[in-house]
């Protein structure tokens, strides 16, 4: 992690703060896998508000290749929330669903108790492949539901001088997602003019973080190009970007997430014995995640277990 002041942690709340947070490069499904760059959980900044996790991925041009291609896998406690760039994703459930997601479109898995899913590029499908992939904590009183699924292709947009912004999750400027949210939260993707001088408004009771997913944005003088995740902190009522080039930026925000939680493979649960409970399950195929049928490959297999007892933690590590 690097940092624009020197200590990021004195003064949390303040309007200084500002944290570059350097991603991790992932290749899901194994070493071979599709490649992501991961920057939430973070070493030092595991969440931001109840977003716990923050995997990107493209522009990846597909020619000679399959694209994605991640076979049926569990989740539990938490929601999926896929949002393109570029290119297609074909998603297939335990609940039965079949959805193919397009840009500009959102689609919402809530695990609850226990859901699985496979992702993959379709058959016919566009050359380029850019997006990400985010999961949001479900608090303790719903980290239980029953399973959900849901797909939206018709986003709020709200328009200020300078920018535009689809609004994925929750509020921003008065404009509200129909995705169902279970914490106070927000996710939108902000396209922003060259030579734009904008103010995006933020709810000082949120912390936030931006990532760019195209361009160099200035953000409070900070440049930010693709690749970290720059976390802002809260108490701010407003920041101010700047560009020169067209730039496109995603800016999460929430109430801080004060409940303590083990994150561990696919799941988020809250202690040790509920992961191996979980891992349990996937590995002798109970009912409890279902079955994805029309995907044309295994299932993913669990990995073992660490040899040391996993431990809760809370948003900063």
């Amino acid at each position: 992690m690097s940092s624009f002041e020197a200590d990021p942690e004195v003064g949390l709340s303040a309007p200084a703060v500002m944290e570059l947070l350097e991603g991790a490069p992932v290749a899901l499904g194994g070493p071979r896998g599709f490649a992501v760059t991961r920057t939430l959980p973070h070493r030092q900044r595991r969440m931001v508000g109840a977003w716990c996790f923050l995997d990107a991925y493209g522009p990846q041009d597909l020619a000679g290749s399959d694209g994605m291609r991640v076979g049926p896998h569990p989740h539990t406690g938490l929601q999926t929330v896929t949002w393109l760039i570029a290119g297609e994703v074909l998603h297939r459930d335990s609940l039965g669903h079949v959805q193919e997601i397009r840009p500009g479109q959102l689609n919402l898995m809530t695990a609850g108790r226990g859901i699985s899913h496979s992702e993959q590029t379709p058959r016919d499908h566009t050359p380029v492949l850019e997006g990400v992939q985010l999961w949001v904590a479900l608090p303790h009183a719903v980290r239980d539901m029953p399973p959900e699924f849901a797909h939206h292709d018709d986003l709020p947009v709200v328009t200020r001088p300078g920018l535009a912004a689809t609004v994925i999750m929750g509020t921003f400027a008065g404009a509200t997602s129909p995705a169902r949210c279970h914490t106070p939260l927000v996710g939108a993707d902000l396209t922003l003019a060259p030579s734009a001088e904008a103010t995006v408004p933020l709810d000082p009771a949120f912390e936030y973080a931006v990532l760019a997913l195209d361009g160099a944005p200035v953000i409070d003088g900070a440049t930010l190009k693709p690749g970290p995740l720059l976390y802002l902190g809260s108490g701010r009522a407003e920041v101010d970007v700047t560009t020169g080039s067209p730039s496109r930026l995603l800016l999460l925000g929430g109430e801080p997430f004060d409940e303590r939680l083990v994150m561990w493979w696919n799941f988020v649960a809250r202690d040790h014995d509920e992961i191996v409970q979980m891992r349990a399950d996937w590995a002798d195929r109970t009912p409890r995640f279902g079955e994805v049928r029309g995907y044309d490959g295994p299932p993913l297999p669990a990995p073992p277990m660490p040899i040391s007892r996993l431990v809760p933690r809370g948003r900063v590590r």
